[in-house]
């Protein structure tokens, strides 16, 4: 099929690897405009754009659709599909009415639950136990048209957003292939009224631990705000990130330490295993210890 390309970053880029690997017609590549990342705050393309450069495929990155003339640029391409995937825009009516077939979404939540800017983080913070993607044809409100295929994944107690990302981002490029393989016998399904919840995007202030909380909620917002924004507590005023953790047993005052790396919450505790300390990468707890002073009674706030 000829199909216009509408993705920004990396859990965008097996998508549209997997649709040209497929076969697919490529007609043209959108994504969000290079924009100062880095120390050096030089412009930077989007992982979708270097992605479509690398394969040599046009690309167009408008500030919006305000602009008829991008609009008619678009219309002008006669794609059979539109495949959009964290493309960082809405659409204009006009888009989504321009391909033979419409644009088609991916969704990285089990639609209704989780429309929105940040389904992979929310599904994790609220203890879901499981996720998945949905292929959806486009409308007019934010994430509620008719779901043509969705696949399902269990979100295990290991898993941070980083990882679910991933494995939602390669599960889409197989879901969207297959959608176009079946477009013309895939019957799309109205979505639930009931059910509808809505992923708010993360703000950092979530980021900041409240130990008092049980350490079931504690070690889902570790493991939901892996790799970004970052969970985070001070220890003696030095802010320090976890990245991975796990529920274990143990009491004590709430952010106090009462063993290896483990910290009480108000109810249970939870074991770090990699956390982060200011101005440093990442790392495994055993390493950090190397040159971290933690002994138990320690405080975390």
């Amino acid at each position: 099929m000829k199909v216009v390309f509408m993705g920004s970053p990396d859990f965008s880029v097996p998508v549209l690897d997997a649709l040209v690997e497929a076969g697919h017609e490529i007609a043209c590549v959108y994504c969000q405009p290079p924009r100062p990342a880095g120390r050096g705050k030089k412009d930077r393309p989007t992982a979708v754009h270097a992605r479509a450069e690398a394969l040599g495929l046009p690309v167009r990155h408008p500030l919006n659709f305000k602009d008829a003339t991008d609009v008619e640029a678009f219309a002008a391409l006669e794609a059979d599909v539109a495949v959009v995937v964290a493309y960082g825009l809405i659409l204009p009516q006009a888009l989504l009415d321009a391909p033979k077939h419409g644009c088609l979404n991916i969704h990285a939540s089990l639609l209704p639950r989780w429309r929105g800017a940040a389904p992979i983080h929310r599904a994790i913070l609220e203890g879901d136990a499981m996720t998945g993607v949905c292929v959806m044809q486009m409308e007019a409100g934010l994430d509620t048209g008719p779901v043509l295929l969705r696949q399902e994944t269990e979100i295990s107690d290991e898993d941070t957003t980083a990882t679910l990302h991933d494995r939602l981002s390669e599960m889409g490029a197989d879901a969207i292939c297959a959608a176009l393989d079946g477009l013309s016998v895939l019957v799309p399904e109205p979505q639930a009224e009931e059910g509808v919840t809505y992923a708010k995007k993360i703000d950092k202030a979530e980021a900041r631990i409240d130990w008092s909380s049980s350490a079931t909620e504690v070690d889902r917002k570790i493991r939901g705000l892996t790799p970004f924004p970052g969970a985070w507590a001070t220890l003696n005023g030095e802010r320090i990130k976890f990245h991975m953790s796990r529920v274990t047993d143990g009491a004590g005052e709430a952010g106090t330490v009462i063993g290896p790396f483990t910290i009480a919450c108000g109810t249970g505790a939870v074991e770090i295993t990699v956390a982060q300390r200011e101005g440093k990468r990442a790392m495994p707890v055993d390493e950090i210890l190397k040159g971290l002073e933690l002994p138990e009674g320690s405080q975390f706030k």
